[in-house]
């Protein structure tokens, strides 16, 4: 029977007692308001093929191609297959591979045109200690700010590009997909689906705040730095073989602990799924 339990004060919850491969219209329903709800789910004890998990990931909208075609299964590109090839030729680990997603809190497809809607994993192995994933709630972030500062940042908008200014930040793409133009974004949101207002806010991609000085710009994102992660808005996934998770990019930063044992696996699936524009 279908459960769905809360696991953070304000985001995060787990379903249980479902087959995602048999679900019925009303039961994806309940699990699709408890996404909007808690931000970030966890369906439980999944065995799935990799086009069942991408049958699945259909259900909540379109998939998008993610530019690091490099970790793109070859049988099916919509799937990104995260934690393999880890150490290069010479035996060394490779940190963009096994950190990755750890670099700081973050938004997936800031540098996109219209941003991801949303990213879902299936971990398909899992290490004996470590590699969680942290979540917490930009919707506590807007609204902790103090309220000179909404009015502030109410009009301006934020340049992304994949990586932003960390260097070697876009190692994982193909060489003639870098350096492309950034695109601009709004720092306020209102989502969508849920009618609440959102930080929206990505310093790993961010390269700066349009029409303020350079100085002035650092600062701002500096500031906006401080508010991300409030208090008992925030929840740590601990990873089941089996899980998949799915976190609304449109509400929530999230990023890797990037600390399991490197000589172990940690591997999942992923999709991006798309916001209609």
């Amino acid at each position: 029977m279908l459960e769905v339990r809360r696991l953070g004060s304000q985001i995060g919850a787990e379903v249980t007692g479902v087959d995602v491969r048999k679900l019925d219209d009303q039961s994806f329903d309940v699990i699709y308001r408890a996404w909007l709800d808690y931000n970030v789910i966890a369906v439980r004890d999944q065995d799935l093929t990799m086009q069942e998990f991408i049958a699945y990931s259909r259900r909540f909208g379109p998939l998008e191609l993610h530019p690091a075609k490099g970790t793109r299964h070859p049988d099916a590109p919509e799937v990104l297959v995260m934690g393999v090839n880890k150490f290069d030729a010479d035996g060394k680990l490779n940190m963009a591979i096994y950190r990755r997603g750890a670099e700081g809190w973050h938004t997936d497809g800031s540098y996109e045109k219209v941003p991801f809607k949303a990213t879902q994993l299936y971990a398909e192995a899992i290490p004996s200690r470590g590699g969680d994933t942290y979540f917490a709630s930009t919707y506590a972030t807007y609204a902790a700010l103090p309220e000179a500062l909404k009015q502030r940042i109410a009009t301006l908008r934020g340049a992304y590009r994949y990586g932003g200014k960390r260097k070697g930040g876009d190692a994982l793409l193909s060489p003639e997909d870098r350096n492309a133009p950034p695109v601009f974004h709004p720092l306020v949101k209102t989502h969508p689906e849920t009618g609440r207002k959102a930080l929206y806010f990505d310093p790993n991609k961010l390269l700066y705040i349009e029409d303020l000085p350079s100085e002035e710009s650092d600062a701002l994102i500096g500031e906006l730095k401080g508010y991300m992660v409030q208090p008992g808005a925030d929840y740590t996934h601990q990873w089941r073989k089996g899980d998949i998770v799915i976190w609304d990019n449109r509400c929530s930063y999230h990023k890797a602990a990037g600390d399991y044992p490197p000589e172990e696996d940690r591997i999942h699936w992923r999709v991006s799924i798309q916001q209609q524009a």
